[in-house]
């Protein structure tokens, strides 16, 4: 078996071990490998023998970070920098999903993959260590590709919650202050597949390469388009500010990527975040609607919504 994917029972996850099928791919959630174990990630690849890992688990929730730091950094940074040294023994690639929560957020068009970084929270510093860490264990095998704004179906995220306040809410209160690439899941599990193939066969130079859609639009903007999808009203969202929110971390104003590493490696961007979105949006509302007929008959409280 070729692939290793750990963080498997996640929404990337899940969207890569599809992507690339039961015959190429060893399929490991937290529950299975805990990264922070060194002595678990190193049997781990020892039994597999993979000639990609792709690291799709990380500490993702970016408020709670602010408050347990140690343990996010443990995730983040601990972890991965475990797989790059099991990697680095066993000879095998490795794939870490970063953020562009990496950057501060002050530019005005869209970073570049050797732009400085300048993260505004502890999230955003245990990717940007974690980076570190790929890079200078695995110079030769190591690649780091950042992510923002994913959404799919088998997990929770931003479109599938604007589906259901639609549906219960006369408007909802969106931040119209934050600018980034919402991102297909599926199209990202695609540019990984491309992107490890690439690595064997001496395709894809190592060092970071940015896996978002193209364009980019507020979250209010994309909460408008939601509706629209659904047939809603999109006045019916409304923009505020990030401030109105009081959230504990910090989030850049402006984090859009550009892709232009992705001709090192002769593999093509991702597709404008609109087209990608009106794509995914028949499966995304299919799902959703399951999902609530699923609660429905259970008898079981709606769960609440988090900003």
């Amino acid at each position: 078996m070729s692939w290793l994917v750990t963080g498997a029972g996640g929404l990337l996850g899940r969207h890569l071990v599809r992507r690339l099928g039961d015959e190429r791919v060893v399929a490991l959630d937290r529950r299975e490998l805990d990264i922070t174990d060194a002595d678990a990630v190193d049997a781990a690849l020892a039994r597999h023998r993979p000639r990609v890992v792709a690291n799709c688990a990380a500490w993702t929730a970016t408020d709670d970070a602010e408050k347990h730091p140690h343990a996010a950094w443990r995730v983040n940074v601990t972890g991965t920098r475990n797989l790059a040294r099991a990697c680095r023994r066993h000879g095998a690639v490795l794939l870490q999903l970063s953020s562009d929560y990496v950057f501060s957020g002050h530019a005005r068009t869209p970073y570049r993959e050797d732009a400085p970084t300048g993260p505004l929270n502890v999230y955003g510093r245990t990717k940007a260590a974690a980076e570190s860490a790929v890079l200078d264990v695995l110079p030769d095998a190591g690649y780091v590709v950042r992510a923002a704004w994913l959404y799919g179906v088998g997990g929770r995220n931003f479109v599938d919650t604007m589906i259901g306040l639609e549906r219960t809410h006369a408007s909802v209160r969106v931040v119209d202050d934050q600018t980034g690439q919402p991102t297909w899941a599926k199209d990202l599990a695609g540019l990984l597949a491309r992107l490890g193939a690439a690595a064997l066969a001496g395709a894809a130079p190592p060092g970071v390469y940015h896996g978002t859609s193209g364009g980019a639009v507020t979250w209010h903007g994309l909460a408008q388009e939601v509706f629209r999808l659904v047939g809603a009203d999109p006045a019916r969202v409304l923009p505020v500010t990030s401030g109105e929110f009081g959230l504990a971390a910090a989030r850049p104003g402006y984090s859009a990527l550009g892709h232009d590493g992705w001709t090192r490696a002769g593999i093509a961007p991702l597709r404008h975040w609109r087209d990608a979105l009106h794509a995914a949006f028949p499966l995304l509302h299919q799902a959703h609607a399951q999902n609530h007929r699923a609660h429905a008959q259970k008898g079981s409280p709606r769960a609440s919504v988090g900003n």
